[in-house]
């Protein structure tokens, strides 16, 4: 059972739970007086969040983070964005880990020029390099780095370490390139959210069935968006911290800010384990915790999970699905024909039921969510002895880091999956992202990986291809591929294979498992650890793709936006607004990605783009005479806003692109989503609501105002924008920017109902708005992009 409280609630005691409409209890439980706004202060997040906060202001933070991570994806933009804004060095931990571009199989050698890149960086700057096949960037800062009270910053956005006792939070590269810039991580100080845990998980129940049942419970409504999900109640101590790590990581498919998690005994051993023991202390909420809402979570009767795609929140229980296949998979390929509308795919997925029983053609267990120590050695036990068959069906298995993978060595473990027709691979979190283990067109793979969204597992539907994942627990993968493809639950083997477990289970213990050993002697001989041994002589290696950021101009006080694309999805992922998968290999080259953007939901986006951007190039090279002559729509565009505002020199009026979601940014922190607009000449987002502040953050960092609007939009692609006093419009309350549509197409019936105006040429006023932004983001916005920011503030300084 997952109980969402309507309201807030009390936690007294760790353990007596008083919801918000039964305030008066309070008393009578603890024998004081409920005051919610003291009473939030003894929430675990808090203490943490005081000890990091730069400020006085507890209710605007300035957060100083303790380490930083990033991987070959986003590496190479964060350190040139940092150097072009000034850095000599790192100030704090920086790891550099090489997960995401490790294979080397697109583009020739420029995957390891970015690898050779980061390993300069590290010698030049004073960073923590880790190679390529080591350890996937998670599994090494849960081993290495995380530790309790900490807090940890990394450019990817599954960067949890709660169920270590560290908050860590996933964000673009520029709030990044604050923290080297020894700038601040600039915050409302977010909601608290109780999640708290009962009871204690079944046999053959992994940490991803309990991370599933969560995320379906609270994505939709939007339970937890942008607020800490805290870990607490007696259900905690039920799960060993492997296990825990793994709903942990997944707390980011809920749009959350953080996570953190209630230490003990199990967390003193886990750090004490990978040799620092010093690095615990105990977190507990405070005899008395007021909470923004609470999930009450009861572990015992969470069965094992699927999430089917093309979200991790659309999660059934897999009896549930077995039960009603055809009909779910009916929907699934609505969803899909839905997202494939202007292409050639034919996707289908019922015929994977074949006499009642369905039928999936590839397993991976991967990456920081299923490639640890516990999730590995129980898909052996469930395979030993058996066959995942010669047909169609294949199984990989990538253990998190070389560690684990040595201790599942000497275990015998790997042997075994091997034995049972597994292939096992190297840390790398390509199954992740759609860089490796595509499956063939129409197949569906089931997989214990972060996400299952539109290509993630790297089909191209431009190109008529597309195949899907959905997500499982490691032990109901190994369950269906003891049964050659069939999907089944691991609830099948529980009797054969658990019941040491469920005795087990009643003295606090998730299963039995051999007890893993750490052996970090891979990381001794082979991670250059740099922090403080800076080089500043040192030189940068550049392979040819690595180029600089092109320059961006400042923010006019007048903006001319035409609309580039228009999404009316009910949410944009980062995957569709600049793919995963062989494209990650571009992210060095700015203009060479941006060629990518959009290209998997809106192909015409780019060209769009370019050419709006080619009048803007025109404007400030010649004059905006010269780009009205290159194009009537602009010249068309000028008189309506001449009409509009008399008084206005065309000259002074900025063009740029704008794209329209009705929610953005859910999944990745990659910057890049924003960026790639950005370097083709973007000026705007529009929406009715951003998915996560971090894609918010990236749209800010790069220059592009945030804008939002209520109600569905009445423009088309083709159509201009025109915002007059828009530098204005940010230091004042931007509750009501006037901006004004102007028609570039006629449009009548159905079509015009929806939109400002039938005719061309009309010009018809919207009201936009931008909700809270700190006086650096505006500022940031105002100046064109970070690097500019900086840049400005450096002169000011000299």
């Amino acid at each position: 059972m997952i109980k969402l409280f309507e309201n807030g609630a009390w936690l007294i005691h760790g353990t007596e739970i008083v919801a918000e409409e039964d305030r008066e209890k309070v008393q009578a439980v603890c024998g004081k007086q409920p005051d919610k706004e003291e009473d939030r202060k003894g929430t675990i997040a808090y203490s943490i969040l005081k000890a990091h906060n730069t400020s006085d202001d507890m209710s605007h933070l300035k957060i100083r983070f303790d380490a930083m991570t990033s991987h070959d994806i986003t590496f190479v933009g964060i350190i040139q964005t940092a150097k072009a804004s000034g850095m000599e060095k790192f100030p704090i931990p920086y790891v550099l880990t090489n997960c995401h571009n490790s294979l080397c199989a697109v583009g020739g050698t420029i995957n390891e020029d970015d690898h050779v890149f980061g390993l300069s960086a590290a010698k030049k700057y004073g960073g923590i390099y880790v190679p390529p096949h080591l350890a996937v960037i998670h599994q090494y800062m849960r081993e290495t780095m995380a530790g309790c009270g900490k807090m940890i910053l990394g450019s990817d956005s599954h960067t949890r370490y709660g169920a270590i006792g560290t908050m860590a939070v996933g964000e673009g590269g520029g709030e990044l390139v604050k923290q080297l810039l020894r700038d601040t991580y600039d915050v409302a100080y977010p909601g608290v959210v109780a999640i708290y845990l009962d009871g204690q998980p079944n046999p053959g129940v992994g940490p991803q069935d309990i991370a599933l049942a969560i995320i379906g419970a609270v994505f939709k409504n939007g339970y937890v968006k942008n607020k800490v999900m805290e870990f607490v109640g007696p259900g905690v101590a039920s799960m060993t911290t492997d296990y825990r790590n793994g709903i942990d990581v997944m707390t980011t498919e809920t749009t959350c800010l953080s996570s953190i998690w209630r230490t003990d005994e199990d967390t003193r051993a886990y750090l004490t384990q990978h040799g620092r023991g010093e690095e615990y202390r105990e977190l507990n909420p405070a005899d008395v915790a007021y909470y923004d809402g609470l999930v009450y979570v009861d572990l015992s009767t969470v069965k094992p999970m699927i999430a089917l795609p093309f979200h991790p929140s659309n999660a059934y229980e897999i009896d549930e699905f077995l039960a009603n296949s055809g009909d779910i998979l009916r929907e699934v390929e609505k969803s899909a024909a839905a997202l494939t509308e202007n292409t050639t795919v034919d996707f289908h997925l019922t015929d994977k039921v074949v006499d009642g029983k369905v039928h999936v053609e590839q397993g991976i267990i991967a990456g920081c969510a299923g490639g640890g120590y516990s999730n590995l050695m129980q898909a052996a036990q469930i395979l030993k002895g058996r066959s995942i068959g010669n047909g169609a069906f294949t199984l990989a298995v990538y253990p998190s880091s070389q560690p684990v993978f040595m201790d599942l060595v000497q275990k015998g473990a790997i042997s075994t999956l091997m034995a049972a027709g597994s292939t096992v691979k190297t840390a790398f979190c390509g199954p992740c992202f759609g860089a490796g283990d595509t499956p063939a067109n129409n197949c569906l793979s089931i997989r214990h990986a972060t996400r299952n969204f539109p290509n993630r597992e790297g089909s191209k539907p431009g190109v008529g291809q597309l195949s899907a994942v959905a997500l499982m627990d490691a032990r109901s993968i190994a369950a269906t591929a003891a049964n050659g493809g069939v999907l089944t639950s691991a609830e099948q083997f529980a009797e054969e294979l658990y019941e040491e477990g469920r005795l087990a289970a009643r003295s606090g213990k998730t299963g039995v498992l051999p007890e893993y050993h750490y052996d970090d002697s891979a990381y001794r001989v082979r991670v250059y650890q740099g922090f403080q041994k800076a080089e500043p002589d040192a030189e940068l290696v550049y392979g040819p793709n690595i180029k600089d950021w092109p320059e961006m101009e400042a923010l006019s006080d007048h903006i001319l936006l035409r609309v580039c694309s228009k999404i009316m999805d009910k949410v944009t992922t980062t995957d569709e607004l600049i793919p995963s998968g062989e494209t990650s290999s571009y992210r060095s080259n700015p203009l060479g990605l941006a060629e990518f953007a959009l290209s998997r939901r809106d192909p015409a986006y780019v060209g769009k783009a370019k050419e709006t951007d080619r009048l803007e190039r025109t404007r400030l090279t010649a004059n905006m005479e010269e780009a009205m002559a290159l194009d009537a729509s602009l010249a068309a565009a000028i008189a309506q806003v001449q009409s509009v505002n008399p008084d206005v020199d065309p000259a002074d009026i900025e063009i740029g692109s704008v794209i329209y979601c009705v929610k953005p940014g859910d999944g990745s922190a990659r910057e890049q989503a924003a960026s790639c607009q950005r370097v083709l000449g973007g000026l705007a987002n529009i929406c009715s609501e951003y998915a996560t502040k971090r894609y918010r953050s990236n749209v800010m960092n790069w220059g592009m105002l945030p804008f939002q609007m209520k109600g569905e939009p009445c423009f088309e692609v083709g159509d201009y924008i025109y915002v007059p006093d828009v530098k204005a419009a940010l230091d004042g309350d931007r509750k009501d920017i006037k901006a004004y549509v102007i028609r570039q197409e006629e449009r009548s019936g159905e079509a015009s109902a929806k939109t400002c105006g039938e005719k061309t040429g009309s010009v018809n006023e919207i009201s936009l708005y931008i909700t809270d932004m700190t006086e650096n983001e505006i500022e940031i916005v105002k100046a064109g992009c970070l690097i500019n920011f900086n840049r400005n503030r450096m002169k000011a300084n000299d």
